[in-house]
């Protein structure tokens, strides 16, 4: 039988998923990878919850530690994580304004992507995920004005990614 901590984190885990596999598709290109990541970041969510004092809401302290679990495995595994070309991350901004003149422009922005290290990549997908300076300050455990500078610096390595090609 389910103790009430355990039904409190099936609940938010489940109204949280979509958070998860976000994260999953940033940093994985497989499914079978996407499957472990996954399975990783609940468990380590689950070892985490007791320590949930619920003094931030349950996204930020999850995107840190979901963030936290994709970044260590990946330098465990000495593998440099990728953004899988036929994710669906952004999609639902892109479809929205697309154009065929646009699919190079589209391309480009993955090319550049996949040449982020795993900090930039976070950065990034927070900033599509219209999270505040001060909520990805949180997550990444840095000040806010860091935060604002390292988001200045990787967006213009972006931009410069893409014009390169």
């Amino acid at each position: 039988m389910n103790t009430i901590k355990e039904r409190a984190f099936i609940a938010e885990i489940n109204a949280h998923q979509r958070l998860v596999h976000k994260i999953c598709k940033i940093y994985t290109d497989t499914p079978h990878d996407h499957e472990d990541l996954f399975q990783e970041i609940v468990i380590q969510l689950w070892k985490a919850y007791p320590n949930f004092r619920g003094d931030a809401l349950f996204s930020t302290w999850a995107y840190k530690i979901a963030l936290n679990t994709a970044m260590t495995l990946f330098r465990k595994k000495n593998r440099t994580p990728k953004i899988n070309a036929q994710s669906d991350i952004f999609q639902l901004e892109i479809r929205e304004e697309e154009k065929p003149e646009d699919s190079d422009k589209i391309n480009a922005m993955y090319d550049a992507i996949h040449q982020l290290n795993d900090v930039e990549k976070a950065l990034i997908m927070m900033f599509l995920d219209d999270k505040s300076y001060r909520e990805i300050a949180e997550i990444l455990g840095i000040s806010e004005g860091n935060a604002r500078i390292k988001m200045m610096r990787t967006r213009e390595k972006l931009k410069h990614l893409i014009q390169k090609k």
